[in-house]
């Protein structure tokens, strides 16, 4: 058996699982008959279960006021005193009326006086303890992962070409990062031409120097206005244009006459649209949650208005690429793609190679089948100097944009001249010459020409400038056949199915003579040491609320489609179903707005950021209100009773603004009970800790059945020396099913009443006087430096005395201890002209150590829950334990608050050191969530070289033990200590992720393929959808709900994931019927790949089962319609029969279109 160790990080402001408690109340009986559909049978069940426990409990009480009366009889005066306690404890336990199906809703009494006391000894000593049971360890099958056996063969590994490679960079001439490249003549002949295509484009950045509107008003418009007049002038005229955010802005303007020519220049292959997504995404950043749903909103916006289907994609701005886009790309249905910034090194020793053109192959794919056919661009950039040869300066003269009288120049001197009789041909052997050079670099003669850059062809003259003067150029190489050269404008679609002919091969099989490739293209340098991993880090705030919105949003489709759908069964006008489809829509393009690679990077101008900022926290907000609503009307025990904009709840934070922290709602209490709804988007069941904020110190928290359960309560700190008086922190455990919502129930109560609710204690360190007044609760001050320790049922944490800071963590119940040293350094910045910024991570040397010396700690220790509060010189750090059975237990929570507003040219790092024996110093990052990259630390690159992207998760190991790093944001992270030491960069404000830890198997530097282990894969979900937290308003109006809403008949297998389940939007070019809802939805199913070496630990779920089958999937509801589709919905595979069971594969995503009905 291994021992399995895991730190859980949040982000820096983001409480985890901070949810608010449902209060259950005593409900009345409708009049009126009830239909019994599944979910009021549940109820029955509950309500049953309740009435079980009520008569135990007076049975309970009845028998011990006869034994006390017995004692009183014979003399015994202390039965007095118990037969007070007794009748008390009765009294706050709750009489109860009979129980029915549902509850009834009701304002309450105002709030009553919260008591200020502190509870004595004796007092607390007649709490009930509380204890966790922790879940039972689960052995996975063998033959359930055979994936784990199968590495991918490719021609190229990326993490061996990194072996490989000086990563020098020699001075090669007028081609700087390359050679002096040459070409025999002879090469080419009539039956063997090289064939080149020209492809003009444009490049436009929804945000970057400005704001998306600010780019659309002044230079997207008239680029897309110019389009249509200047390819009609001649069909050899071709254009491909790839950000569907501005194209669908665009479309909304136009007329009926403009749409009907763009759709004719379309259908005669004219105007291409290249990749289709709502933006040219970031590949480092982005989760593939939104990578896909911004794809997946561009295709379904093209397929409602132009019909069209991409075929191809095109990135060419994005910092870096990952395998992952490969992947996805191939999942919806395109054949081929492009890439341009990959690192200088790279580019070379693939092109000395002929290897620029390759299968881009998964890393876990042993037979091909996820193989993607990728383009390489070879030279610096993809502007006209460096796309059309190796000679940046003789290209620049072949952008007739910089003709003399434009306000743009070469840099180099050399300008360019309008082509003519007396010149053409001069200029066109000119041009060949560099044409025939770069096709050196490949392995067929289809040669591909990009013209364009950002922003280009937004004026009507460049568009003459630039097809004149080539099209002279074609005319006169067309016309001389001993040239052995064919030259046309085309599209990227043009030179890839040319390419595909010519190699006699179908478009997206793999050609004779190209090799495969697998791994990723991070991390990206364009020059000498300047290597991109600042972007890594850039706006964390801005990185953790893109993954906010993310969850939100993901929440909220699955919500939404569940509640329209029954809406439709039960025909309930009062549903607000188009104004909630128009908020998810917004939504849906806020979220994949901000996956632009100058959005989620941190890399735009500030007053662009806010403009992503505000679109985010507007959507977040409408997001946070329908998800209430939506539970709200699942709950209704009568679905017809329920009012739109009535409001019976609050949603559990606010936000004043884009860069403001949550205000969480506080929920006021009274003797009455109220409710607090609580919604788990995954699709299986969940128990972990909420948090819930209220206004009382002495409360009773009621399940769905109306047991009371334990809770634990501890003051709300306004500051650092300081609490905000009447406002606390309530915590228990809650249990909820699949895709469900339950309603939890809480009041007030007298002081020691209720003996399953505790007050935290508290302890202070290096604290003055004044700090350790805390109005109702136990605080002391500790004056030694000894260790202290925090522990649940999984692990124990040590932490030092004179800092505060974690230093080791013990497994259970093996007893083995690990170190997990933590402390935060600092980075300079490289004493030259260029600096670290947005995009660059440019260090002065290694880290040095933040000296902390004497900080204040905070020690808050609860049955539930515990934490230490660390207040250093840059960052208020915490380090939260939970005691649940749940993954949340399994996990060491960690996050910070950091302030470096007083620093300048600095970067602050969280360095955790292990006792983690990586000799070979390889350590695994995740590529957007999705899968693990093996990365390796080497002293041949800078520093700066060896951070990697982690939106999600890392882990390193030896042969006895993993540590491993989960994130709920994007990060930069890097093991560059030999053996022990792994840093998390973190710039502006902190966010700090998940460390995780515990043993593994056959750890050596031949293994090459890395995955989570399950608990992993399930507390990273977890931190990036949280259980949602609706308490009850304080004075809502009366409703009817059921306890417990549970949509499906049987929760999926754990390592069975719903990415998704999304309600379709209508015809977007349709005023009357945008945000009406179509009646189908998609569904994507991802079955995760993981560690099966390890023990699995505090989940609920199995992972035994690889099939699922949709016909009883859900409870009340039927699928219909049911058809296996392309990733975007693109491309209909199989009409497939609800009853059959469906086989999603280990790593991959399955689309499906339904009805539910």
């Amino acid at each position: 058996m291994k021992r399995y160790m895991v730190v859980w990080g949040s982000v820096f402001f983001l409480v985890m699982f901070c949810s608010l408690y449902l209060m259950l109340e005593t409900v009345t009986m409708s009049s009126k008959p009830l239909e019994l559909d599944a979910q009021a049978l549940d109820g029955i069940e509950i309500k049953i279960k309740r009435i079980e426990d009520d008569i135990l409990r007076n049975h309970e009480t009845i028998k011990e006021i006869k034994d006390t009366v017995g004692k009183i009889a014979k003399g015994d005066r202390s039965g007095i005193d118990r037969l007070k306690e007794v009748l008390q404890l009765d009294n706050h336990v709750e009489v109860k009326k009979p129980v029915q199906h549902v509850e009834q809703h009701q304002e309450g009494p105002a709030p009553g006086v919260v008591n200020m006391e502190v509870l004595s000894p004796d007092q607390k000593k007649d709490e009930e303890k509380y204890e966790v049971q922790s879940q039972a360890i689960q052995l996975v099958q063998q033959d359930t992962c055979t994936w784990s056996d199968r590495p991918a063969a490719a021609d190229y590994k990326m993490h061996e070409v990194f072996e490989l490679l000086p990563f020098d960079n020699p001075d090669g001439g007028v081609w700087k990062q390359g050679w002096d490249i040459s070409y025999d003549v002879n090469q080419w002949s009539p039956s063997n031409q090289l064939q080149v295509f020209v492809v003009p484009h444009s490049h436009c950045d929804p945000g970057w120097i400005k704001t998306f509107d600010d780019y659309y008003r002044s230079q997207t418009k008239p680029i897309l206005d110019n389009m249509v007049p200047k390819l009609e002038e001649d069909k050899n005229h071709k254009f491909m244009y790839a950000e569907m955010s501005f194209f669908s802005h665009w479309w909304d303007e136009i007329d009926d006459g403009i749409k009907k020519r763009v759709k004719a220049l379309i259908d005669n292959g004219q105007l291409e649209i290249v990749t289709g997504g709502w933006v040219m995404t970031d590949e480092a950043n982005a989760h593939y949650f939104a990578m896909i749903d911004q794809l997946l909103e561009g295709h379904q916006w093209l397929a409602g208005t132009l019909g069209v289907k991409p075929q191809s994609g095109w990135a060419i701005d994005p910092f870096g690429y990952s395998s992952t886009m490969a992947y996805i790309l191939k999942r919806t249905g395109l054949k081929s793609m492009l890439i341009q910034r990959v690192h200088y090194s790279i580019k070379k020793h693939l092109a000395q190679k002929k290897a620029m053109e390759f299968m881009w192959r998964q890393q876990w794919d042993d037979e091909g089948g996820t193989d993607m056919f990728c383009h390489m661009m070879p030279f610096y950039s993809y502007d006209v100097p460096h796309t059309c040869g190796p000679d940046p300066k003789i290209c620049c003269t072949f952008d007739f944009r910089r003709l003399p009288g434009s306000k743009y120049k070469c840099p180099w001197k050399l300008n360019p001249v309008s082509v003519n009789d007396g010149n053409v041909a001069e200029r066109s052997l000119t041009l060949l010459d560099q044409y025939r050079k770069k096709a050196q670099l490949y392995n067929t003669n289809v040669l591909l020409i990009p013209l364009g850059d950002d922003f280009r062809y937004d004026q009507a003259d460049e568009w003459d400038k630039q097809y004149s003067n080539y099209q002279k150029i074609f005319n006169y190489v067309n016309s001389h056949s001993e040239l052995n050269t064919k030259m046309q404008f085309g599209t990227l679609s043009d030179y890839f199915n040319t390419l595909y002919k010519t190699m006699g091969v179908d478009a997206g099989a793999q050609p004779k003579g190209i090799p495969t490739l697998s791994g990723d293209f991070f991390t990206y340098a364009d020059r000498d040491d300047h290597y991109w991993s600042g972007y890594f880090t850039s706006r964390p705030f801005y990185k953790h609320l893109d993954r906010l919105m993310e969850g939100h949003l993901r929440s909220a489709e699955v919500i939404f489609s569940m509640a329209q759908s029954y809406a439709r069964k039960f025909t309930s006008s009062a549903f607000p179903s188009v104004e909630m489809m128009s908020h998810l829509v917004t939504a849906r393009r806020a979220l994949g707005l901000f996956q632009h690679h100058d959005g989620i990077t941190g890399t735009a101008k500030d007053f662009v950021v806010v403009d992503y900022g505000n679109r985010i926290v507007e959507s977040l907000a409408n997001l946070k209100r329908l998800i209430v609503e939506c539970a709200t009307y699942l709950l209704a025990a009568e679905k017809n009773d329920y009012k739109d904009k009535t409001y019976y709840f609050n949603v559990d934070e606010l936000r004043e603004s884009h860069d403001s922290l949550p205000d969480k709602t506080m929920m006021e209490l009274s003797e009455n009970f109220r409710s607090v709804i609580l919604y788990n988007s995954m699709a299986n069941k969940r128990v972990e800790v909420v948090k819930v904020f209220i206004n009382a110190v002495d409360v009773e928290v009621q399940d769905p059945t109306g047991k009371v359960i334990h809770s634990q309560i501890e003051p709300f700190w306004a500051d650092t020396d300081s609490t905000a008086g009447m406002k606390y922190k309530l915590a228990f455990v809650c249990e909820l099913p699949a895709l469900g919502v339950a309603r939890y129930q809480i009041r007030r109560v007298a002081p020691a009443s209720n003996p399953r609710h505790h007050r935290v204690e508290i302890k202070l360190i290096n604290a003055q006087p004044t700090q350790a007044i805390v109005p109702s609760f136990l605080v002391k001050r500790v004056t030694d430096s000894a260790d202290f320790s925090l522990e649940n049922v999984y692990f124990k944490a040590r932490f030092s005395g004179t800092t505060g800071l974690l230093k080791t963590m013990t497994t259970k119940p093996d007893l083995v201890e690990h170190k997990t040293e933590t402390e935060f350094v600092l980075y300079g910045t490289k004493n030259a002209k260029e600096k670290s910024g947005a995009y660059l991570f440019l260090p002065d040397g290694v880290a040095k150590p933040v000296n902390i010396v004497g900080p204040l700690v905070r020690i808050i220790t609860g049955p539930i829950l515990s934490e230490v509060h660390v207040f250093t010189p840059y960052a208020e750090h915490v380090v939260r334990v939970m005691n649940s059975p749940g993954s949340d237990g399994t996990a060491l929570d960690v996050y910070n608050i950091v302030d470096v507003r007083h620093l300048l040219n600095k970067e602050v790092a969280m360095r955790i050191s292990t006792d983690i024996k990586n000799q070979d110093r390889v350590f695994y990052t995740d590529l957007n969530g999705f899968q693990m990259q093996r990365r390796k630390t080497y002293d041949k690159l800078p520093l700066q070289a060896n951070f990697y992207p982690m939106p999600a998760m890392m882990f390193m190991e030896d042969s006895n033990c993993r540590f491993s790093i989960l994130s709920q944001q994007s990060l930069g992270v890097s093991s560059l200590i030999q053996v022990n030491v792994g840093e998390c960069v973190q710039r502006d404000t902190v966010n700090v992720g998940e460390c995780v830890q515990r043993d593994t198997v056959n750890a050596s530097s031949t293994v090459t393929l890395g995955y989570p282990t399950l608990v992993a894969h399930l507390v990273s979900l977890h931190l990036t959808q949280p259980i949602f937290v609706m308490p009850q308003k304080p004075s809502s109006p009366s409703l009817t709900l059921n306890p417990v809403f549970t949509p499906i008949s049987q929760e999926l297998p754990c390592d069975l994931h719903l990415l998704n389940l999304r309600t379709m939007q209508n015809k977007d070019d349709s005023p009357e019927l945008k945000y009406v809802p179509r009646d189908t939805a998609a569904l994507l199913l991802h079955r995760l790949a993981f560690d099966c070496s390890y023990p699995v630990i505090g989940l609920s779920c199995v992972a035994t089962s690889t099939k699922v089958t949709f016909e009883n999937l859900f409870k009340d509801l039927k699928v219909e319609n049911l058809v296996e589709t392309s990733l975007t919905l693109m491309h209909d595979y199989e009409e497939m029969d609800p009853k059959a069971a469906i086989q999603v594969d280990a790593m991959e995503i399955s689309a499906f279109r339904l009805k539910l009905k």
